[in-house]
């Protein structure tokens, strides 16, 4: 009998945490539906550090196109504009450009705007508690990494709007080391007229899709031993750094909800220790290896960083 009520209480906990996961699952991707079809005009903060980065994010759905603006309000500002799959950038002291993609590459991981269960292979999906944010109720999904080699990312999500009010990356630990919270939001029935405005305006012609050479790139020149569990390569190429006007070949990695781009060039002249530098959850890290400097950057903890970095080396 004893046995009987042992096998019991433990199929009844297995299946309370799955439906835990379809609920975390489920505000996830109604998140991601009402981001493409609410009209909505929001202002948010990210908190990295000391630093503090306001922005202007604006989106409506008409005549079933989406119409989206993200702006920085900070120093000289950037914007960037989404019609549909066409989303051009207004850089400072740079010519605007377009490119052909449907989502804008924000603070917000992009992923959480399209099918998160493609993460569920390396992360939880895990309910938290209810509160308030900018004067709204929100429900806490956690999105939990498998193992150590990566942050957390929690979401508070408007139990009535179903849209994001405060997001944070988390370590292992519980400290929060880097936020976006919203300071204001409004939905309304009608788009803002600053978004209909977009329909009428012309933009660049899109920029070819660059295609991605595996072999010619990742095999010949360099091989990275060690990466955590999901990612994998996105783009590859050699460019010069804006820093340092230096030669590198370039990499970046995803594994759906984080990106980590390693580069890696002659070393450059001095002694130099190889050593991290953090920001918010954003980490630099540089293994200087006597032949060669590889430099990786991401949301990713130290450890990880020095890992990957001290894993690259030339094919045999």
């Amino acid at each position: 009998m004893r046995l009987l009520a042992c096998i019991l209480g433990l199929f009844l906990a297995t299946l309370a945490h799955a439906n835990e996961v379809v609920s975390a699952k489920q505000l996830l991707n109604n998140m991601a539906t009402a981001v493409h079809n609410r009209n909505f005009d929001a202002s948010f903060v990210v908190l990295k550090g000391k630093g503090m980065e306001p922005y202007r994010w604006v989106h409506a759905k008409h005549n079933e196109k989406e119409l989206e603006l993200l702006s920085l309000l900070n120093g000289a500002g950037l914007e960037i504009v989404r019609v549909d799959d066409l989303v051009t950038y207004y850089e400072p002291q740079s010519a605007p450009y377009s490119v052909r993609t449907d989502s804008i590459a924000g603070p917000i991981p992009e992923i959480l705007f399209k099918d998160a269960e493609a993460l569920l292979e390396h992360y939880d999906f895990v309910l938290g508690g209810k509160g308030r944010i900018a004067g709204r109720p929100a429900q806490l999904v956690r999105v939990e990494a498998k193992d150590d080699s990566k942050y957390n990312y929690w979401l508070w999500i408007d139990t009535q709007s179903s849209l994001l009010l405060k997001a944070a990356y988390v370590t292992q630990q519980g400290e929060l080391l880097e936020q976006l919270q919203l300071t204001h939001i409004s939905v309304t029935p009608e788009p803002a007229e600053q978004l209909l405005e977009l329909t009428q305006r012309e933009f660049p012609t899109p920029l070819p899709a660059l295609e991605l050479n595996k072999n010619e790139t990742t095999q010949s020149n360099w091989q990275i031993g060690w990466l955590p569990e999901g990612f994998k390569l996105l783009k590859s190429d050699r460019h010069k750094l804006d820093l340092n006007n230096e030669l590198a070949d370039y990499y970046l990695f995803s594994d759906g909800l984080v990106d980590v781009s390693v580069f890696v060039q002659r070393p450059l002249p001095g002694q130099r220790p190889s050593g991290a530098l953090s920001s918010g959850a954003t980490t630099v890290y540089v293994h200087n290896s006597g032949a060669f400097d590889v430099s990786v950057v991401g949301n990713i903890p130290a450890v990880t960083a020095k890992s990957i970095a001290e894993s690259v080396k030339r094919p045999l």
